[in-house]
């Protein structure tokens, strides 16, 4: 049960975005040694799972917000009045499948695939005992440690129940109660935002790694430093963005390239399965999925609402494809990281040592969430043509 538990928390485990990339693998590592099984399967396992399942979740993530975002913006191309926009939780109910199914799939490929070319683990008999002495003994934390989580905790616990109080009293709940489309959703962002940050500063000013505000604010630009790549890119995707709609291409393209899909009759699934597969070729080079959303949505999301396809399973197809992709690319940006996790356990491990063992995994889940999406696809279709018929048939 160990490979699919370890797929399952790396999956779920986006939900504090790429922070699953750091702590998942390692921990899986050292949970497979613990087994008497190789550690770097392990690792493996847990890479898969936190990125192969990355954009899965059980819950409403910032990627949905994010992505969302990038999706109403293409919209506006064909649809400038705004009548009509995509709510986050478009893709939730695929999403919560997502998760169940990359467990198995990432479960599976492990026992019957990866671990069968490793055997058991042979590292010498001091090695094994030094990262067991090192890794899996539990120390106790320090009391300044004790007190810095004991802080956060308590902060995340009453931040907590104040947004079940604001959800269930009204302000935080939409019309009726409602949780679709509720301020709670439409702010998700500045919500997860709040609870991380306040659960840090909490930690660090009780723990007395933060010496006040200058010590946070230094931490937070030391952080910032590391985005400044992704700041630069967005204020280009920005204006691409409004270049686009302002010359009018993307509706010119959308119309274009719709007739174009329905003289080569690649219209349904077939359409799916060659959008898939151009993301797919795009993701090798280009691993950042809002980065690569935000060049596609403005052309693919009207061209394909053209004939008839809603921008919610446009999205959630290029979310499929740029996820189980993730993987195998060495341009992903943590690709090095897991490698260097590896070494510690086989030295000989490199970018071609990851790369074919990741293989499978992105194999798998690309024909696995494909055919979901084709048994969405047309069981929607048979949905809304029986309620056609049902509806004739009554009045």
């Amino acid at each position: 049960i160990v490979p699919f538990l370890i797929a399952f928390i790396g999956t779920v485990g986006n939900i504090a975005s790429d922070t699953a990339n750091v702590i998942v693998p390692p921990v899986a590592g050292i949970l497979f040694l613990a087994a008497g099984r190789h550690p770097v399967v392990g690792m493996i396992c847990g890479y898969a799972g936190a990125n192969a399942g990355f954009t899965a979740n059980l819950m409403i993530a910032g990627t949905d917000s994010l992505l969302q975002g990038i999706t109403n913006t293409a919209i506006l191309t064909l649809i400038p009045d705004g009548s009509f926009q995509v709510d986050v939780t478009c893709n939730w109910f695929f999403m919560i499948a997502s998760t169940f199914f990359c467990t198995v799939v990432i479960g599976g490929v492990v026992t019957l695939m990866v671990e069968p070319r490793f055997g058991k683990y042979t590292g010498d008999v001091e090695e094994m005992e030094e990262i067991t002495d090192r890794q899996m003994k539990i120390e106790k934390n320090s009391a300044e440690q004790s007190k810095g989580l004991r802080a956060a905790g308590l902060f995340a616990l009453i931040y907590i129940i104040i947004l079940l109080v604001g959800f269930f009293t009204g302000p935080l709940a939409g019309e009726n109660g409602a949780f679709i489309g509720s301020p709670f959703l439409s702010g998700l962002i500045p919500i997860l935002f709040i609870l991380f940050a306040g659960a840090g500063v909490a930690c660090g000013l009780a723990s007395g790694t933060f010496k006040g505000t200058a010590g946070i604010t230094k931490a937070m630009n030391k952080q910032m430093a590391g985005m400044a790549s992704f700041v630069s890119f967005t204020f280009f995707a920005g204006q691409f963005q409004s270049l686009f709609n302002w010359t009018k291409l993307g509706t010119m393209l959308a119309i274009v390239g719709a007739d174009a899909l329905e003289s080569l009759g690649l219209v349904g699934i077939p359409m799916f399965v060659m959008f898939i597969l151009l993301t797919t070729l795009i993701n090798m080079f280009m691993s950042s999925g809002s980065a690569k959303w935000a060049i596609l949505a403005p052309i693919f999301v009207p061209m394909l609402m053209a004939v008839g396809i809603a921008p919610e399973l446009t999205q959630v197809a290029f979310r499929v494809s740029d996820s189980a992709v993730n993987v195998v690319t060495p341009m992903f940006a943590f690709y090095p990281l897991i490698i260097l996790y590896c070494q510690k356990y086989c030295k000989k491990a490199g970018i071609g040592t990851l790369s074919s063992l990741m293989l499978p995994y992105t194999v798998a889940l690309l024909i696995v969430l494909t055919i979901l999406i084709g048994l969405l696809y047309y069981c929607v279709q048979k949905f809304f043509v029986y309620i056609q018929l049902f509806y004739d048939n009554l009045f």
